[in-house]
């Protein structure tokens, strides 16, 4: 796995190696040796898979409270997607800060996305498959979101999404005073 760290401190990107053959290809999705090269300690408690429809579906921005603050790790196995992380720890010195990544099945990156930050994603093909690894249970008491049109932080989604959950669509304004980590 070759290792890219990212603007927004924390955030990695590896790119697999794959080997191939008349069989097809192979490729690492994790391995704790290549992330323990780069600082993170990352265990597997829990991994899913979101399968989305129709393109212009957005996800996010989504994150959990301490104590079940979480590391994730995702991939997209079919189609493409615009993934944006949000930092939102305010010891970093990329709070409040967002950075973008296109994530595909041809591109095959793996995006690593530390404790304090949010994520959220939208899609760009029809019949997208993503998949998670989580370092902690989902709680849903303990779960948070920013809307994905907050004018404090003027992201830039390649399209308005036409799929989109009433949950995060009807997110409250981010407010600077909340420190969430």
């Amino acid at each position: 796995m070759i290792t890219k760290k990212q603007k927004l401190d924390g955030v990695y990107l590896f790119e697999n190696e794959p080997f191939e053959d008349k069989r097809g290809r192979f490729s690492r999705h994790f391995c704790m040796e290549e992330f323990n090269k780069a600082g993170i300690n990352f265990e597997i408690k829990q991994t899913n898979i979101s399968e989305n429809r129709k393109s212009k579906t957005l996800r996010g921005f989504h994150f959990q409270l301490p104590p079940y603050t979480e590391n994730k790790i995702l991939s997209c196995m079919k189609g493409s997607i615009h993934n944006i992380v949000l930092d939102l720890r305010t010891k970093s010195k990329t709070y409040l800060k967002w950075q973008s990544f296109k994530l595909s099945d041809s591109n095959r990156l793996i995006l690593y996305v530390p404790v304090g930050c949010a994520n959220a994603y939208m899609t760009l093909t029809d019949n997208t498959l993503i998949f998670y690894c989580h370092s902690r249970f989902y709680k849903p008491s303990y779960a948070k979101a920013i809307r994905y049109n907050d004018p404090l932080f003027k992201f830039d989604w390649p399209f308005e999404p036409e799929i989109i959950s009433d949950k995060d669509n009807n997110i409250e304004n981010f407010n600077p005073k909340n420190k969430f980590f």
